[in-house]
C-alpha cells in the first residue's frame, strides 16, 4: 500500500492532468540539483586535481607543463608551510574549544523559562549571521590601542592586541569565539531540549546533585549533538579567512587559508595552490573521520 502511494499521483492533481509521471516529477527536482553540484561543485575539484600536478599560472600564457607531484613534494618539505600549519592548529584547539565552551554555557543558562527567552536567545545568535569582514573590521575597533574598549575595560593601557607578534592570533580566535559560538549554542538548546525530563524528576527525588545531573544525564544525552558541532566547527576553522585577512598582517597569525590566497592570488602559482588546497583538504577528511568515527561509538552506547 505504501508502495503504491509513493509511486501513484493524485488523478485530480494538475501533474495528473498533464500526464506527468511521478518519475518525471522526481525528475524535475534532482537534474538540476545534480546539474548545479557538477557544474559549481564537482567539476571545479576534479579541475583543480588536474592543475596541482602541473606548474600552471593563472596569469602567464605559456603553456602548463606536467610536474607529477613535484609540487607536493615541495610544499610537504617547506618549513614556512609547516609553519602555518601549526599556526592554523594553534588557531583550531583555541577556536573550537573556547566555541563548544561558550556555547554549551549559554545553552545550559537558556535551557529553562524566563521572560524574554525568546528576544534574548534571538539577540545571541546576531554575530553568526554578520558578514566575517564586518565582523573582522568591527573588532578590530574593539581591539584598537588608542580608542579600543576592551583595553580601557581591563586596563591594559595602549596594549597592540593585532600588531604584538604573541597576541595577534588569540585576538583572531576570540573574534571567531564570539561569531560562532551561538552556533554550538543553537545546536546544543535543541539537544537539551531533547532531553527527558523525567530523568531531571528522578534525579531530583534521589536528591543527586547538579554535578551528579550534569555528568550523568545532561553530558551523556547530549554529548552527539556536541560532536555534530564539534566536527562542522573544526572543518569550518581550518578554512577562516576572512576574519584573520582583516584583522592582522602578523607572520604569527597567517593562518594556511591566508597563504594558500598569496600563493594562489599574489604569487600566482596556481599549479602549486591547488596542491596545496588538496592537502588540507585531505587533512580535514582525516580529522574528520576520527570525529565521526568517535561519534558512531557514542552514539551504539
Amino acid at each position: 500500500m505504501a508502495s503504491v502511494a509513493l509511486t501513484n499521483l493524485d488523478p485530480a492533481s494538475r501533474a495528473a492532468a498533464r500526464g506527468w509521471s511521478d518519475l518525471t516529477i522526481r525528475n524535475l527536482f534532482i537534474i538540476p540539483t545534480l546539474v548545479f553540484l557538477i557544474v559549481f561543485n564537482i567539476f571545479p575539484l576534479i579541475y583543480s586535481l588536474g592543475y596541482s600536478f602541473t606548474n600552471f599560472a593563472a596569469n602567464r600564457a605559456e603553456p602548463w607543463q606536467f610536474v607529477g607531484l613535484q609540487n607536493y613534494r615541495e610544499l610537504l618539505s617547506d618549513d614556512h608551510i609547516w609553519s602555518n600549519f601549526v599556526i592554523t592548529a594553534k588557531y583550531v584547539i583555541v577556536s573550537v574549544a573556547g566555541q563548544m565552551v561558550v556555547g554549551f554555557g549559554l545553552a545550559l543558562l537558556l535551557n529553562r523559562s524566563f521572560p524574554m527567552k525568546g528576544l534574548i536567545t534571538t539577540l545571541l545568535l546576531l554575530p553568526m549571521m554578520m558578514s566575517a569582514a564586518v565582523v573582522g573590521l568591527f573588532w578590530q575597533l574593539l581591539y584598537s590601542p588608542s580608542w579600543g574598549p576592551i583595553n580601557y575595560v581591563f586596563g591594559l593601557g595602549d596594549f597592540a592586541w593585532l600588531s604584538n607578534p604573541d597576541s595577534a592570533l588569540y585576538a583572531v580566535a576570540i573574534t571567531d569565539i564570539w561569531m560562532w559560538s551561538p552556533f554550538v549554542m543553537l545546536l546544543s538548546l535543541a539537544g537539551l531540549s531533547a532531553v527527558p525530563q523525567h530523568l531531571y524528576e528522578a534525579a531530583a527525588i534521589d536528591r543527586a546533585g547538579w554535578w551528579y545531573t550534569f555528568t550523568r544525564i545532561t553530558l551523556p544525552l547530549v554529548s552527539p549533538i556536541l560532536l555534530i558541532a564539534l566536527i562542522f566547527r573544526t572543518m569550518e576553522a581550518f578554512k577562516t579567512f576572512d576574519i584573520a585577512y582583516t584583522m592582522t598582517t602578523q607572520p604569527t597569525a597567517e593562518l594556511i587559508a591566508i597563504r594558500l590566497y598569496k600563493q594562489a592570488f599574489q604569487q600566482w602559482d596556481t599549479g602549486k595552490s591547488c596542491a596545496l588546497a588538496y592537502i588540507v583538504l585531505i587533512m580535514v577528511l582525516a580529522i574528520t573521520n576520527l570525529y565521526v568515527k568517535y561519534l558512531n561509538k557514542v552514539k551504539e552506547r
